[in-house]
């Protein structure tokens, strides 16, 4: 059955390349700067990134510009799509949307340009859900409604190891990330409304780390689940959480477990680990 419906997502949903290309799904990069290298952030190695930040090297992010987007548009435009639904990275923490309905204003197809409200593979499990949609030929409506009751369901955390590089980055304030540094606190953020806000908390990671898995247990329901742990320079510690989670959720469907966006790791700094509840639903 032939697809109707086009999928793009950008390059903070950390949908693996060989099911991106299985599902027909477009990938756009979003650009990343390191002092004076500027490249698409899959082109930069985690492990320099990760040095560079903890050396003080200023680091910033970009959203890919409107002609990267046209271009995926003009392509899926001229393979006979009759639409193209577009998913990105919140608003609250990224200007892709906006990059994005620049380009989709000068094509002839309808383009739904979706801000996910989300991150990561909050944002990758509803886009390849939508995609598997748009493959058994489900018409735009379709796939729009599967897509949002995905989003709408799915849960991401984020535990970071200071609160310092989101203060960088502007996504805290200043006194948030000193009182974080005084009382050596580890805190757990939720994606709420497309903005960050805090979880919970702990003395160390462990202890963090213990709260966001009993968070993640009971947001993930009854039934057939979806569970990403994305990390940045921490694979150890998120083998452990995906290990911890599927000890409590027997009705885990898929786990994924990959190091993180370069973007989101430029934002959360080394040692952040994510955790995607994506129910089934």
């Amino acid at each position: 059955m032939r697809n109707r419906v086009a999928l793009v997502t950008d390059s903070t949903a950390s949908i693996p390349v060989d099911v991106a290309d299985r599902l027909g799904i477009c990938v756009v990069q979003l650009e990343l700067q390191v002092g004076e290298m500027e490249n698409d952030e899959r082109r930069v190695p985690h492990t320099e990134l990760a040095q560079a930040m903890r050396d003080g090297v200023a680091v910033a992010t970009a959203p890919p510009p409107p002609p990267a987007f046209f271009w995926n548009y003009t392509d899926a435009a001229s393979a006979g799509m009759e639409s193209i639904v577009s998913v990105h990275i919140s608003e609250g923490l990224s200007q892709t949307c906006e990059s994005a309905r620049i380009a989709a204003a000068e094509i002839n197809v309808p383009v739904y340009v979706v801000d996910s409200r989300l991150c990561g593979l909050s944002v990758g499990f509803p886009v390849i859900a939508a995609a598997e949609a748009a493959a058994s030929g489900a018409g735009t409506q379709q796939v729009l409604s599967v897509l949002d009751r995905r989003l709408r369901a799915t849960t991401q955390m984020i535990y970071v190891d200071t609160l310092e590089y989101l203060r960088r980055s502007g996504r805290i304030g200043r006194a948030q990330a000193m009182l974080g540094q005084a009382l050596s606190i580890k805190p757990v953020l939720v994606l709420r409304e497309g903005v960050l806000e805090p979880m919970a908390k702990g003395r160390g990671p462990d202890r963090a780390l213990k709260k966001a898995v009993k968070q993640a247990v009971q947001r993930a329901g009854a039934g057939q689940v979806d569970i990403g742990i994305e990390h940045f320079q921490y694979a150890e510690r998120a083998h452990e959480v995906a290990n911890e989670l599927r000890r409590h959720l027997p009705q885990v469907r898929n786990v994924v477990v990959a190091e993180t966006s370069a973007i989101i790791g430029a934002h959360a700094g080394p040692g952040a680990l994510g955790i995607t509840i994506s129910p089934v639903v």
